[in-house]
């Protein structure tokens, strides 16, 4: 008896190690993933906010909410299976999938750097207006977990590209992980600043001198930091989609570009001291520069050619 015992005392220890080595190798393969997935994340973190601003206070934090159960929707309806079938069916798709993704960041940011340019937001503003309080909140909600799903698409394709040689159970567990954390992160943030005016009104009205002067600087400070925001969502959507055109040309052997912008990373890593940043910044830029180049066409192709067709 006491030897069986045993027995069933040592099977449960192999358990728990075997357990433990594959919570282990989850962890690892999803901080791996994650970390690459940091430009979208980015992007995803600075693009979200403008969809919750303009609204009563009352309903920014619902908004935020509503968003984000449909990112989590996303990722675990439809990307996290798909993403399996992927890797398990149909593994040379995925870098294919990931340039369509990134072509479509490229375009969706070249279009937004056309219209700041030539203002040409007039439309959409007088189409807003003709809808009521909660008809506009439902489009902002449903355009917003739409962009949600490029971006989530793209951070599941770049985890699960990370992860594509381990056990299926193990990739699964990772994409999970990204998912759930990347959502839990970015929407938090999200949340925090959209409610950091109304922090900044509460914070002005104590009566600590201290208190007022920071909360009267973060409720001047809110319109700068969302134009901050959106300004570097965009340009996250040009070097994230840049940088993955890039490593899908050195995918498929096409190596002249991508050899351009690690020579020019290389170049700029020699700054003594600084190498590390400017490399990255110089690779970045080559990359944004790719996405420009790449959303430029995809704009004349969408825009363009149907105003010529008409012409005709």
């Amino acid at each position: 008896m006491a030897s069986g015992l045993v027995a069933l005392l040592d099977d449960v220890a192999a358990i728990a190690k075997i357990a433990a080595t594959s919570l282990d190798d989850v962890a690892g393969a999803a901080s791996k993933a994650g970390t690459k997935a940091v430009g979208v994340v980015i992007d995803d973190a600075a693009v979200t906010p403008g969809y919750a601003v303009g609204f009563t206070p009352d309903r920014e934090l619902p908004i935020v909410w509503k968003i984000a159960l449909g990112s989590l929707r996303n990722k675990f309806v439809f990307l996290l299976p798909g993403a399996l079938l992927l890797s398990a069916f149909a593994p040379w798709a995925v870098t294919p999938i990931l340039m369509v993704g990134a072509a479509f960041l490229c375009f969706e940011a070249t279009e937004k750097i056309i219209e700041a340019v030539t203002h040409h937001e007039g439309a959409d503003a007088v189409e807003e207006l003709a809808l009521s309080s909660a008809e506009l909140e439902k489009e902002k909600v449903s355009g917003a977990i739409r962009t949600d799903l490029i971006l989530s698409a793209e951070i599941m394709a770049i985890a699960l590209n990370d992860v594509t040689e381990r056990p299926l159970m193990i990739q699964a567990a990772a994409l999970a992980l990204v998912g759930l954390g990347i959502t839990i992160g970015v929407y938090g943030v999200v949340a925090l600043i959209v409610k950091m005016d109304d922090i900044g009104l509460h914070m002005s009205q104590r009566r600590r001198p201290s208190s007022q002067a920071l909360g009267r600087g973060l409720v001047k400070a809110m319109p700068v930091i969302l134009d901050v925001l959106t300004k570097v969502g965009t340009a996250a959507m040009l070097w994230v989609g840049g940088g993955i055109v890039i490593h899908g040309l050195e995918h498929f052997h096409l190596p002249q570009i991508p050899h351009l912008a690690h020579a020019a990373s290389e170049w700029a890593a020699q700054v003594p001291g600084v190498g590390a940043v400017t490399g990255w910044l110089a690779y970045a830029l080559a990359s944004a520069v790719v996405g420009l180049i790449v959303g430029a066409i995809i704009v004349g192709v969408v825009h363009l050619i149907p105003k010529r067709k008409k012409a005709a």
